[in-house]
Protein backbone atom coordinates (compact mmCIF):
# COMPACT_ATOMS: atom_id res chain seq x y z
CA UNK A 1 0.00 0.00 0.00
CA UNK A 2 1.39 3.89 -1.08
CA UNK A 3 0.00 5.94 2.60
CA UNK A 4 0.44 9.67 2.17
CA UNK A 5 1.48 11.24 5.24
CA UNK A 6 0.62 15.26 5.16
CA UNK A 7 1.51 17.63 7.82
CA UNK A 8 1.49 21.37 7.62
CA UNK A 9 4.58 22.96 9.26
CA UNK A 10 8.62 22.14 9.11
CA UNK A 11 8.36 21.01 13.02
CA UNK A 12 6.00 18.61 12.37
CA UNK A 13 7.31 17.17 9.59
CA UNK A 14 10.52 16.59 10.78
CA UNK A 15 8.85 14.30 13.73
CA UNK A 16 7.86 12.21 10.86
CA UNK A 17 10.91 11.82 8.80
CA UNK A 18 12.79 9.34 11.02
CA UNK A 19 10.27 6.83 10.56
CA UNK A 20 10.80 6.01 6.97
CA UNK A 21 13.69 4.12 5.25
CA UNK A 22 15.55 4.38 2.26
CA UNK A 23 14.53 8.49 2.53
CA UNK A 24 14.71 9.96 -0.93
CA UNK A 25 13.29 13.79 -1.84
CA UNK A 26 11.55 14.84 -5.54
CA UNK A 27 10.31 18.82 -5.95
CA UNK A 28 6.80 18.92 -7.78
CA UNK A 29 5.33 22.50 -8.08
CA UNK A 30 7.07 23.84 -5.38
CA UNK A 31 6.53 20.91 -2.50
CA UNK A 32 9.15 18.56 -1.33
CA UNK A 33 7.74 15.24 -1.40
CA UNK A 34 9.96 12.77 0.86
CA UNK A 35 9.71 8.83 -0.86
CA UNK A 36 10.40 6.03 1.65
CA UNK A 37 9.10 2.94 3.33
CA UNK A 38 8.06 1.76 6.30
CA UNK A 39 7.80 -1.64 6.43
CA UNK A 40 5.86 -3.61 4.14
CA UNK A 41 4.31 0.26 3.30
CA UNK A 42 5.56 2.73 0.52
CA UNK A 43 5.51 6.15 2.43
CA UNK A 44 5.24 10.30 0.69
CA UNK A 45 5.14 12.85 3.19
CA UNK A 46 4.84 16.76 2.74
CA UNK A 47 4.58 20.04 4.84
CA UNK A 48 1.53 21.38 2.61
CA UNK A 49 1.99 24.67 4.99
CA UNK A 50 -0.97 25.94 7.36
CA UNK A 51 -4.28 26.89 5.81
CA UNK A 52 -6.72 25.07 3.78
CA UNK A 53 -5.82 26.73 0.88
CA UNK A 54 -1.91 25.50 1.17
CA UNK A 55 -3.43 21.87 2.44
CA UNK A 56 -6.00 21.65 -0.78
CA UNK A 57 -2.97 22.52 -2.81
CA UNK A 58 -0.23 20.50 -1.00
CA UNK A 59 -3.03 17.45 -0.79
CA UNK A 60 -3.89 17.59 -5.08
CA UNK A 61 -0.32 17.58 -5.51
CA UNK A 62 0.63 14.39 -3.83
CA UNK A 63 -2.70 12.68 -4.95
CA UNK A 64 -1.39 13.82 -8.45
CA UNK A 65 2.37 12.83 -7.79
CA UNK A 66 2.32 9.88 -5.63
CA UNK A 67 -1.17 8.07 -6.12
CA UNK A 68 -1.14 7.09 -2.12
CA UNK A 69 -3.99 4.66 -1.67
CA UNK A 70 -4.31 6.32 2.02
CA UNK A 71 -3.60 10.06 3.47
CA UNK A 72 -2.97 10.76 6.85
CA UNK A 73 -3.23 13.97 8.12
CA UNK A 74 -0.54 13.98 10.92
CA UNK A 75 -0.10 17.16 13.04
CA UNK A 76 -1.28 19.41 16.26
CA UNK A 77 -4.53 21.02 17.19
CA UNK A 78 -5.79 22.86 19.72
CA UNK A 79 -8.52 21.54 22.21
CA UNK A 80 -12.18 22.21 21.93
CA UNK A 81 -13.22 20.25 25.04
CA UNK A 82 -12.12 19.63 28.85
CA UNK A 83 -12.20 16.01 28.41
CA UNK A 84 -9.17 16.68 26.02
CA UNK A 85 -6.13 17.61 27.20
CA UNK A 86 -2.28 18.67 25.68
CA UNK A 87 -0.37 15.79 24.25
CA UNK A 88 -3.74 13.38 23.66
CA UNK A 89 -3.89 12.58 20.16
CA UNK A 90 -7.65 13.53 18.73
CA UNK A 91 -8.15 10.55 15.73
CA UNK A 92 -10.73 12.57 13.40
CA UNK A 93 -13.55 9.65 13.43
CA UNK A 94 -15.39 13.14 11.11
CA UNK A 95 -13.76 16.10 10.37
CA UNK A 96 -15.76 19.44 9.35
CA UNK A 97 -15.26 23.28 8.66
CA UNK A 98 -16.28 25.58 11.32
CA UNK A 99 -16.19 28.33 9.43
CA UNK A 100 -17.63 27.80 5.90
CA UNK A 101 -21.25 29.35 5.28
CA UNK A 102 -23.05 29.18 1.81
CA UNK A 103 -26.23 30.38 2.63
CA UNK A 104 -29.61 29.12 4.18
CA UNK A 105 -30.57 26.38 1.95
CA UNK A 106 -26.67 24.56 3.45
CA UNK A 107 -26.30 23.59 7.09
CA UNK A 108 -23.49 25.57 8.90
CA UNK A 109 -19.97 24.29 7.51
CA UNK A 110 -21.01 22.68 4.29
CA UNK A 111 -19.83 23.46 1.01
CA UNK A 112 -23.01 24.06 -1.41
CA UNK A 113 -23.18 19.98 -2.82
CA UNK A 114 -20.93 18.19 0.12
CA UNK A 115 -21.09 16.70 3.23
CA UNK A 116 -21.21 18.45 6.22
CA UNK A 117 -19.07 15.42 7.62
CA UNK A 118 -15.78 14.13 6.17
CA UNK A 119 -15.65 10.60 7.72
CA UNK A 120 -12.24 8.87 8.69
CA UNK A 121 -10.80 5.99 6.40
CA UNK A 122 -12.62 2.60 8.21
CA UNK A 123 -9.28 0.57 7.38
CA UNK A 124 -7.28 2.93 9.47
CA UNK A 125 -9.78 3.24 12.42
CA UNK A 126 -9.79 -0.36 12.88
CA UNK A 127 -6.12 -0.47 12.86
CA UNK A 128 -5.73 2.21 15.37
CA UNK A 129 -3.87 1.17 18.70
CA UNK A 130 -6.05 1.15 21.84
CA UNK A 131 -4.39 3.67 24.30
CA UNK A 132 -5.70 6.14 26.58
CA UNK A 133 -4.36 9.19 25.39
CA UNK A 134 -5.88 8.56 22.18
CA UNK A 135 -9.50 10.43 21.91
CA UNK A 136 -11.95 9.37 18.69
CA UNK A 137 -14.01 12.42 17.74
CA UNK A 138 -15.08 15.08 15.39
CA UNK A 139 -12.06 17.83 14.06
CA UNK A 140 -13.15 20.94 12.92
CA UNK A 141 -10.91 23.23 10.94
CA UNK A 142 -11.13 26.78 9.90
CA UNK A 143 -8.55 29.70 9.04
CA UNK A 144 -7.53 30.84 12.26
CA UNK A 145 -5.73 30.15 15.33
CA UNK A 146 -7.89 29.40 17.96
CA UNK A 147 -6.57 31.24 21.49
CA UNK A 148 -8.98 31.99 23.44
CA UNK A 149 -12.71 30.13 25.03
CA UNK A 150 -15.05 32.76 23.33
CA UNK A 151 -13.84 31.46 19.95
CA UNK A 152 -14.02 27.86 21.30
CA UNK A 153 -17.37 28.57 22.40
CA UNK A 154 -18.36 29.93 19.01
CA UNK A 155 -17.33 26.82 17.49
CA UNK A 156 -18.95 24.36 20.08
CA UNK A 157 -22.48 26.48 19.84
CA UNK A 158 -22.60 24.98 16.44
CA UNK A 159 -20.55 22.06 17.05
CA UNK A 160 -20.88 20.45 20.75
CA UNK A 161 -19.36 17.49 19.80
CA UNK A 162 -15.85 18.82 18.47
CA UNK A 163 -12.84 17.49 20.03
CA UNK A 164 -10.43 19.78 18.37
CA UNK A 165 -9.56 22.34 16.12
CA UNK A 166 -6.99 23.14 13.53
CA UNK A 167 -6.54 24.77 10.21
CA UNK A 168 -6.22 21.69 7.50
CA UNK A 169 -7.85 18.54 8.28
CA UNK A 170 -10.99 19.40 6.87
CA UNK A 171 -9.46 20.87 3.24
CA UNK A 172 -7.32 17.77 3.15
CA UNK A 173 -10.46 15.83 3.66
CA UNK A 174 -12.49 17.43 1.02
CA UNK A 175 -10.15 17.20 -1.71
CA UNK A 176 -9.90 13.62 -0.69
CA UNK A 177 -13.48 13.27 -0.85
CA UNK A 178 -13.40 14.73 -4.20
CA UNK A 179 -10.55 12.21 -5.59
CA UNK A 180 -12.23 8.86 -3.94
CA UNK A 181 -9.61 8.39 -1.70
CA UNK A 182 -9.39 7.38 2.16
CA UNK A 183 -8.32 9.93 4.60
CA UNK A 184 -7.90 9.82 8.41
CA UNK A 185 -6.68 13.36 10.43
CA UNK A 186 -4.77 12.71 13.50
CA UNK A 187 -3.98 15.69 15.76
CA UNK A 188 -1.39 16.09 18.74
CA UNK A 189 -3.07 18.60 21.27
CA UNK A 190 -0.82 21.24 21.89
CA UNK A 191 -2.65 23.93 24.01
CA UNK A 192 -6.54 24.36 25.59
CA UNK A 193 -7.92 27.68 24.22
CA UNK A 194 -10.34 27.13 26.44
CA UNK A 195 -8.88 26.82 29.51
CA UNK A 196 -7.46 29.58 32.13
CA UNK A 197 -3.97 29.23 31.45
CA UNK A 198 -1.71 30.99 29.27
CA UNK A 199 -2.10 30.17 25.73
CA UNK A 200 1.15 31.21 24.33
CA UNK A 201 3.28 29.82 26.97
CA UNK A 202 1.15 26.68 27.24
CA UNK A 203 2.16 26.33 23.01
CA UNK A 204 5.37 27.23 23.47
CA UNK A 205 6.04 24.37 25.92
CA UNK A 206 4.69 22.10 23.90
CA UNK A 207 6.98 22.45 21.34
CA UNK A 208 9.92 22.82 23.55
CA UNK A 209 9.45 19.56 24.82
CA UNK A 210 8.17 18.01 21.38
CA UNK A 211 6.50 14.85 22.34
CA UNK A 212 7.60 12.96 19.89
CA UNK A 213 6.35 9.64 21.24
CA UNK A 214 2.56 10.46 20.32
CA UNK A 215 3.86 10.43 16.68
CA UNK A 216 4.50 6.96 17.33
CA UNK A 217 0.65 6.15 17.06
CA UNK A 218 1.32 7.02 13.52
CA UNK A 219 4.07 4.44 13.14
CA UNK A 220 2.01 1.96 14.63
CA UNK A 221 -1.02 2.82 12.64
CA UNK A 222 0.76 2.38 9.42
CA UNK A 223 2.63 -1.07 11.00
CA UNK A 224 -0.92 -2.31 11.32
CA UNK A 225 -2.50 -1.70 8.16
Amino acid sequence: MTIGIIAAMDKELELLKPMLKDLREEEKDGYRLFFGTAGEHTIVAMKCGIGKVNAALGTMTMLREAHPDMVINSGVAGSADSSVVQNDVVVGEQVAYHDVWCGPENPWGAVQGLPLFYEGAWDALVALPERSEIKRGLICTGDQFVENAAQVKSIKDRFPSALAVDMESAAIAQVCHLREVPMLSLRVISDCPWSEKDKSEEYIEFWQSAPKHTFEIVRELISRL
